[in-house]
């Protein structure tokens, strides 16, 4: 019974999250979230000082693809020691799956970034959506997901401080100027959807090579 519980509010979560993945695409497609994404910036800019600066840099950096790269493949050389097969192959299909998604979908919106005031930064791709939040939910959550099923009492901790550090990833991303808060919005939910389902693959997998019951999700 609780299993069952847990099904159908993940599943409603999921069906949420498309909806209003959904309607924010729709917005900015019709470009009618300008006004809203504009004010955001102006506001959250006010706050910025030398400090900040500082910090917000090096948390960007933690979604940069030259240190995603070391992360990656870190993980994938320990899951190969480990013997992790499955987890291996799901590592990298989440990894690559989110690249091609971001970057096509960057060329479906074509939408331009912020030019607000002078970014500490510079990019040069579209904004929509954001690579880094895409990306760092999509690679931290895996990470988080095998350690929290390695060592399920720290499971919470383990979600609590990833989530923390995807959202500061986001909000760096804000900060410095060269993303809309829509398109950092989008990043999360398009990675979560690919997450999720990188995530039940791997469970239906893993649960058909243990001759398991594979349709209990």
């Amino acid at each position: 019974m609780k299993k069952t519980t847990q099904n159908i509010l993940g599943r409603s979560a999921c069906l949420s999250l498309v909806l209003g993945l959904g309607l924010i695409c729709r917005e900015v497609w019709e470009k009618e979230t300008s006004s809203l994404d504009l004010a955001f910036l102006i506001g959250l800019h006010h706050w910025a000082n030398p400090g900040l600066d500082t910090i917000m840099v090096s948390i960007t950096r933690l979604g940069d693809p030259a240190f995603v790269v070391v992360i990656v493949a870190i993980a994938l050389a320990w899951l190969l020691y480990q013997h992790k097969r499955l987890e291996f192959v799901m590592l990298i299909v989440a990894c690559v799956g989110a690249v091609g998604l971001n970057s096509g979908l960057k060329l479906v919106f074509g939408r331009s970034r912020p030019h607000l005031w002078t970014s500490l930064i510079h990019e040069t791709t579209y904004g929509f959506p954001s690579g880094h939040a895409l990306g760092s939910l999509v690679l931290y959550g895996f990470l988080a997901y095998l350690y929290a099923q390695r060592y399920p009492r720290r499971a919470k901790v383990t979600y609590g401080i990833t989530t923390i550090l995807v959202a500061l990833i986001g909000l760096s991303r804000l900060y410095l100027g060269v993303h809309y808060p829509t398109d950092v919005l989008a990043g999360y939910g398009m990675g979560m959807l690919w997450l999720v389902g990188c995530l039940l693959f791997m469970r239906w997998r893993g649960k058909l090579a243990a001759g398991k019951h594979v349709y209990d999700f």
